[in-house]
């Protein structure tokens, strides 16, 4: 009953946010209530809440202070070299532009934080898909994908996870993987490059001009809001807005963010917050501090070094206290879908029926049959609960079969370009929130495609013979 009940929550939630007939923080709160009552267990909601909150209470805290760090960075032009740059590359051209898309999200992805990377790839990208009237869903599923597919790095969390259940070396399983992970990373820039030439087919023929003139559109585009100058009309981009609109003013105040001559830029101490940034990355990967501690640090250090009057660090904070709210409170509204789906004991019947649904003859085959559980079972648990509740278990099925927990491990992997599109990673609310798109039609556009991404890697993981 209460795996029946779980898979009908679940399907309850994604339908009524993809119809968008409830938004995502009502959904992930009022859905799992219901669900709640209706197994028996009302009278502990209050518990589960609190269980949730809890576990999610460190992230909701590293999201609040990484949105405001990288604010700030946004602020003082750290950033401005990476958008010319890939201006320079994407020349008003669309298909350039997905493309450049999803190679700034992979390169950031080095980091191992998805939230990082998100906020960084839509403050460069996000001005340059409005100007062009570009789909803001293909700009927020390209870089998903991407940042699935590097979320595997030994330092990014579900390798890590996968050596401490099975007690293994992270090294072991993530080297062998690295092949199977660029024919998946190569699948992602493949589709976007088909998903830019069909924005390009959409949007019908742009002026390309000259080297020179790419230089002046390129001032233009990082500017203030002047018009790339398209020769076509322009339309509205698909998911362009939370409403469907366009965006309005909060669009124009967003693509002035990258204003060179904004008052907030602080290229004297450009150098410093280079260093910082580099400083802090490399304590998050050597795991010096709490994550979450970092950027506390991180933050109240930027904001007094670059603006030491107390006014004008009152207003970058109000500046970037939208997306903070908007973050943190999707994070805790999560905490209650997690904390109902865990404390009345339906993740783990949803997870003992999959497992138990497996044929005997697929034993010889469990690295596979791990492989293709990985893309629901991470899309719907988080990767704590996969990789220290179910994968254990696979791997004891695998195991007296003669399968190693080495191809186990590597296998369990496979699912992680369509998990961070999950609607249980707080990340994913950084990368809609940013560039205000709805998470239905995010979820609509990207799930068939990161699908098929997790499926690619399989296979070449299969062709080489590491699963």
């Amino acid at each position: 009953m209460l795996t029946i009940l779980g898979f009908a929550m679940i399907a309850t939630f994604l339908v009524l946010i993809m119809t968008k007939k409830m938004s995502p923080i009502a959904a992930l709160v009022l859905i799992p209530a219901l669900f709640c009552v209706a197994v028996g267990k009302g009278a502990h909601l209050g518990d589960y809440v609190i269980d949730g909150v809890s576990s999610l209470a460190p992230t909701a805290a590293m999201l609040m202070f990484a949105i405001v760090y990288f604010g700030v960075m946004i602020d003082v032009g750290l950033f401005d070299p990476v958008v010319r740059a890939i201006l320079r590359f994407c020349k008003a051209d669309p298909m350039r532009v997905v493309v450049g898309t999803a190679v700034l999200a992979a390169i950031v992805s080095l980091d191992g934080d998805g939230s990082t990377t998100f906020m960084i790839t839509v403050s460069a990208m996000y001005p340059l898909y409005k100007r062009l009237g570009m789909s803001l869903v293909v700009m927020t599923g390209v870089a998903a994908m991407a940042n699935g597919v590097m979320n595997t790095v030994p330092w990014g969390g579900p390798t890590a996870r996968a050596a401490t259940a099975l007690k293994l070396d992270a090294a072991d399983i993530f080297v062998p993987m690295i092949p199977a992970l660029l024919v998946g990373l190569l699948g992602v820039l493949g589709l976007a490059y088909v998903l830019g030439l069909r924005e390009r087919r959409r949007l019908g023929a742009l002026r390309i001009e000259d080297e020179e003139s790419a230089g002046a559109k390129e001032a233009v585009l990082v500017g203030a809001g002047a018009a790339v100058g398209p020769a076509r009309p322009r339309k509205r981009p698909v998911g362009g807005g939370a409403d469907g609109g366009d965006g309005g003013d909060d669009d124009e105040d967003l693509l002035k963010g990258l204003d060179p001559d904004r008052p907030t830029l602080r290229p004297r101490l450009y150098w410093f917050n280079a260093l910082l940034t580099g400083v802090l990355l490399t304590a998050m990967i050597l795991e010096l501090l709490p994550i979450p501690v970092l950027f506390l640090l991180g933050a109240a250090l930027a904001l007094s070094v670059n603006y030491p009057r107390l006014p004008d660090q009152k207003a970058r904070i109000a500046a970037h206290a939208d997306n903070v709210l908007n973050v943190s409170g999707m994070v805790f509204a999560a905490a209650v879908f997690t904390g109902v789906l865990q404390g009345t004991g339906m993740v783990d019947h949803m997870a003992g029926w999959l497992v138990d649904t497996v044929p005997e003859g697929l034993g010889p085959h469990m690295a596979l049959v791990t492989g293709v559980l990985s893309l629901p079972l991470t899309y719907f648990m988080s990767n704590d609960g996969f990789y220290f509740g179910v994968l254990p278990v696979l791997a004891e099925a695998g195991a007296a079969h003669g399968v190693t927990p080495l191809e186990m491990a590597r296998a369990s992997l496979v699912g992680q370009p369509l998990h961070m599109s999950s609607p249980l990673v707080p990340a994913v609310y950084v990368l809609v929130g940013m560039a205000r798109v709805e998470f239905g039609d995010h979820t609509r556009f990207v799930v068939k495609w990161a699908a098929l991404t997790c499926l690619l890697i399989l296979a070449a993981g299969i062709l080489f013979g590491t699963i």
